[in-house]
């Protein structure tokens, strides 16, 4: 605490250069934290935008038998691949052979090209679909006579409003809810989505998939898509066809790597002036305080007290930037993410890193002048004022 304090009492004779030199390391410091927290909030951006691309969503869809049939997915495929530790979201749809009209008076073969699906209440998470009216298939409608509509269908049909009767598989449905357009699956727009376990009862519906939706973690998609056939289908995996990952995905790998270079190199070369401004303070700080270090020799300091004077001013000065430019480059950060309308983010890696190298940057740039101090005798410092 002595040496603190006595570090501190060195900075508080000069407030004037201390304030001036600690700007010129917070300015330093608050670069690097800048370059990190506007590239992290710009890969935040990226990925969240990427994220909406579906880089971590495959596709699962029956290929061909020997024969040159089309083949079939199990039943139970889907309990399969939700086994699969780095999967998260699993579901499917599987085609009814149905046709959906407006009215029971249509012309049969005149189905607009529709198509009905049977969906399970995890579909609309899975490929990321919003309901523009209505609701989803639920435990308390996918049993009964209900169908969601996608937005090219309700256009279509002309029918938008919840609880208007359709004509389907030559019964009455009752509408529900319609979606808004689905990037990820656009098959889904085209499509009246009725409950599993309804297709089953009223449709004839075999049980089969048609297509499969599942969602991985980003950084195992590669991994997942090579077992998924096996997992799918594990006596015919070579019946399986798996889409491959997005090209969104290389992407993401790409900016990642062009953020992290840029990070390196400017938050290297903030933090090298920085290093500059503390040594070049504290240089002067001995020129002009030869009389002080002549005086404190006199009395009967060690020159390892004079050296540790100086090295604990330089640290002390250094530490007084990294926390100012800390703060001021978190804030530059918060305002123009804010401003581009991006999430804010500043690793706290970043500011733990921008203080901790002021440190080490002030002990290295205090070093050679404490040296110089400490290497000064009694009377060639008092003999120089």
């Amino acid at each position: 605490m002595d040496v603190v304090r006595l570090g501190g009492t060195g900075l508080r004779t000069r407030p004037l250069r201390v304030f001036l030199s600690a700007l010129g390391i917070a300015i330093g410091v608050a670069a690097m934290i800048a370059v990190v927290g506007i590239s992290g909030s710009g890969r935040a951006e990226v990925d969240r935008r990427l994220d909406a691309l579906g880089t971590n969503l495959l596709r699962i869809a029956p290929g061909q038998t020997l024969t040159g049939d089309e083949a079939e997915l199990p039943p139970e495929s889907v309990a399969m691949i939700r086994r699969v530790p780095p999967v998260q979201r699993v579901a499917a749809t599987g085609e009814t052979g149905a046709n959906i009209y407006r009215n029971e008076r249509i012309a049969i073969g005149r189905t607009g090209s529709l198509h009905v699906l049977a969906a399970g209440a995890d579909l609309l998470p899975a490929v990321g679909g919003q309901l523009r009216k209505g609701r989803w298939l639920d435990s308390a409608t996918e049993e009964y006579p209900a169908v969601v509509l996608g937005s090219t269908a309700a256009r279509r049909l002309d029918v938008y409003t919840p609880g208007t009767r359709v004509w389907l598989g030559e019964r009455w449905f009752s509408l529900i809810g319609v979606l808004d357009p689905v990037p990820l699956a656009p098959e889904i727009d085209s499509a009246a989505l009725v409950g599993w376990s309804a297709a089953e009862r009223y449709l004839r519906f075999d049980g089969h998939p048609s297509t499969v939706y599942v969602r991985a973690e980003d950084s195992q998609v590669t991994s997942v898509r090579a077992v998924l056939a096996a997992t799918a289908y594990p006596e015919k995996p070579g019946e399986v066809q798996v889409s491959r990952p997005s090209d969104a995905l290389a992407a993401r790998e790409a900016a990642e790597s062009a953020l992290t270079g840029l990070l390196l190199g400017l938050g290297g070369v903030a933090l090298l002036v920085g290093g500059v401004g503390v040594g070049n303070t504290m240089v002067i700080s001995v020129l002009e305080r030869r009389s002080e270090i002549g005086l404190r020799r006199a009395l009967g300091a060690t020159r390892g007290q004079i050296r540790t004077q100086f090295v604990t001013e330089s640290l002390l000065l250094s530490l007084i930037g990294g926390l100012g430019g800390t703060a001021l480059g978190t804030l530059i950060t918060a305002g123009y993410a804010l401003g581009r309308d991006w999430p804010t983010v500043v690793p706290a890696w970043a500011s733990a890193a921008g203080i901790g190298s002021t440190l080490v940057i002030g002990m290295i740039a205090g070093l050679y002048p404490a040296v110089r101090a400490s290497r000064l005798s009694p009377t060639e410092a008092l003999s120089g004022t």
